[in-house]
């Protein structure tokens, strides 16, 4: 797959470079082992492409594993969750849980032989010009009493997949260090159990917001939902089916803004009017606002419930906090024990690619879906659509059939000229 390459290059800095190990991949390095990079890895073994991939954390998908919360179920049927070539089991049911999920992950790395390079974060990838190549920069954690290991990897393609969520994201709030009491951000939060009796803000109204909030209720805590801005609610599923799936139906017949129309009609009927409870919904429809801006819109699994019987508070925005306190926009003071920031995820692909055509500032493909997996020089994105997993397992067919076409490409020329080289010397023999 890989071998140690002396890596002499003029445009390198020579001290530099011996400092640090040095190994040349025949063929991709893919940053990140969440579903997107699995994906990809599971296509290139399809088509017999050497890879490595590279993980800061010490498992596959640690989104999943260490950064949810446990009640957690994928929002939307199975069937549209699932990676390239591996369905998820007869036996899953139809919304799995958080367990069920990484589970088959662990399922889909086995049985496509998938071993990434744990415990390993990349520094910086740059393209060399000159070369031709990209350099990859990384730490390696020290393993026992040795120490870290630095090493670069030289690559003709790199396979960017570490995601829209890769880093949380915590606002800054007037006040907010004279609080005093306990704040977290929702990828720390795991369950209410440590709440009971609690009254606990929790500052977004997202689905991680809403779940939370309901989590929260579940453990006869208190919760104070702050809505800041207007937010779509759909309810999972209609008459016994997804709504997702419903969507994806009307939008086979009817154009996007007559589906958003019939998804906002059914979700009136069905929920009823949430402005008196502090909910508005944006002016766009909520097809049409994921498709702009990737807002995806909230799926009901029984906050709702909770917000009409008063259980979970619906709050606005935030003034500012003093100690035990947050003084709201509209004047109101409340008493808290806690706050649960679900605020949020961003890419972290600015701090680390020293690239700026491809990627824009906030780390998100300049070229929208269906069109953002493909940069130059062999750079490639997979997972950042906002479309979720099938968006993610889209862009990785591409990505993988791709680059497998270039390696064969390049592979051949390579045989080719050797076997040339050689002929040459049987003539002069």
């Amino acid at each position: 797959m890989m071998h140690n390459s002396a890596c002499h290059s003029q445009s390198l800095d020579q001290n530099e470079l011996f400092s640090r190990r040095c190994v040349w991949v025949n063929g991709p390095v893919i940053v990140g082992a969440g579903p997107s990079g699995l994906a990809v890895g599971a296509g290139l073994k399809d088509q017999g492409v050497p890879f490595i991939i590279l993980e800061r954390a010490d498992c596959i998908a640690s989104l999943w594993q260490k950064r949810t919360y446990d009640r957690l179920k994928l929002h939307l049927p199975k069937q549209f969750c699932q990676l390239p070539n591996f369905p998820f089991s007869d036996d899953f049911p139809e919304y799995p849980s958080k367990n069920h999920f990484i589970k088959y992950l662990e399922s889909y790395a086995q049985h496509f032989d998938i071993n990434p390079n744990f415990n390993e974060t990349v520094q910086s990838a740059k393209y060399d010009e000159t070369f031709g190549l990209w350099r990859v920069k990384t730490i390696a954690a020290a393993s026992g009493s040795g120490s870290a290991v630095e090493i670069d990897y030289i690559c003709r393609w790199l396979v960017v997949a570490t995601g829209e969520n890769s880093e949380k994201v915590v606002p800054e709030f007037e006040g907010l260090e004279d609080f005093g009491g306990h704040i977290m951000h929702a990828c720390d939060y795991r369950s209410g159990v440590a709440y009971r009796g609690k009254n606990v803000l929790v500052v977004g109204c997202g689905n991680s917001g809403m779940e939370v909030s309901l989590d929260l209720c579940n453990h006869d805590a208190s919760p104070s939902m702050v809505v800041r801005s207007s937010v779509h609610v759909l309810p999972r599923e209609i008459l016994g089916k997804s709504t997702f799936e419903l969507a994806i139906f009307l939008m086979k017949w009817v154009p996007l803004w007559l589906t958003d129309k019939i998804l906002l009609i059914l979700a009136w009927i069905f929920l009823g009017n949430l402005e008196k409870y502090g909910i508005k919904r944006p002016s766009t429809g909520p097809l049409q606002l994921k498709h702009n801006s990737g807002k995806t819109p909230v799926l009901d699994i029984g906050a709702l419930q909770k917000i009409r019987s008063g259980e979970i508070k619906v709050v606005p925005g935030i003034k500012r906090f003093s100690h035990g306190r947050v003084e709201l926009v509209n004047g109101q003071n409340l008493v808290i024990d806690s706050v649960i920031l679900a605020t949020g995820y961003r890419s972290n692909v600015p701090s680390w690619l020293k690239e700026n055509e491809f990627f824009s500032g906030d780390g998100i493909p300049r070229n929208p879906f269906p069109n953002g997996w493909k940069g130059k020089a062999g750079l490639y994105a997979v997972g950042f659509t906002r479309r979720g997993l099938s968006g993610a397992s889209l862009d990785a067919i591409g990505v993988s059939q791709d680059i497998a076409k270039s390696w064969k490409e390049e592979t051949k020329q390579k045989r080719k000229s050797v076997a040339a080289r050689h002929r040459r010397c049987i003539s002069h023999i």
